[in-house]
């Protein structure tokens, strides 16, 4: 989705980028849902005794809970938690089908379970590019939670249609190393190209 952003100011650009991409994310229907859920559970299927960060969706957001949920059998799963305004995410464990409470930003989040430090992150996302840009909500959390976790093995999840030619970018973002859509998986940092 490529958009011609004109020449408004820095912060005008990304909120216009926000809203072209959560329009776009909208209208994607039942077929690509599925689609990349089933690719990135192909993506991970391997794993085993890995603690893995998924996230429990809100809105239109591609929905990861099934790969979750398959991959809970041999790894543990946790979900992200906003414990303050300026820190960066912790992240409690998840199990299918336990209680979740509401959180901050709406955010469903387990009402018990130990915290745990992720070793992947399936990263939800508002837009993207092939760089490895990722448009988020305007937080900062999970570029905090990246920067302060290089290790960790980013993953975003999102659709075909939220990709934007370039992602208004700050000092502060932290390009994603792996991007799941209903199409393909894009490795922007190991070779700049992508694997179908």
């Amino acid at each position: 989705m490529a958009e011609n952003m004109g020449s408004a100011s820095f912060g005008a650009l990304k909120v216009q980028a926000r809203r072209l991409c959560r329009a776009a994310r909208d209208g994607v229907g039942p077929l690509p849902r599925a689609a990349a859920a089933t690719r990135l559970w192909a993506r991970l299927r391997d794993l085993r005794g890995a603690v893995i960060a998924g996230y429990l969706p809100i809105g239109s957001e591609a929905d990861p809970t099934g790969a979750m949920r398959a991959l809970a059998a041999d790894n543990r799963i946790c979900v992200p938690v906003v414990v303050s305004k300026g820190a960066p995410l912790r992240f409690r464990e998840w199990t299918p089908g336990c209680e979740v409470e509401e959180g901050a930003f709406g955010v469903p989040i387990p009402v018990d379970g130990a915290w745990r430090v992720p070793e992947v992150a399936i990263v939800p996302l508002l837009g993207w590019d092939l760089g490895g840009g990722r448009l988020g909500y305007g937080g900062g959390f999970y570029d905090r939670t990246l920067a302060a976790r290089p290790e960790m093995r980013a993953i975003g999840l999102a659709f075909e249609a939220q990709r934007m030619e370039q992602i208004p970018r700050e000092a502060t973002d932290v390009a994603l190393a792996e991007i799941v859509t209903e199409r393909r998986v894009v490795l922007p940092l190991a070779n700049r190209g992508a694997e179908g």
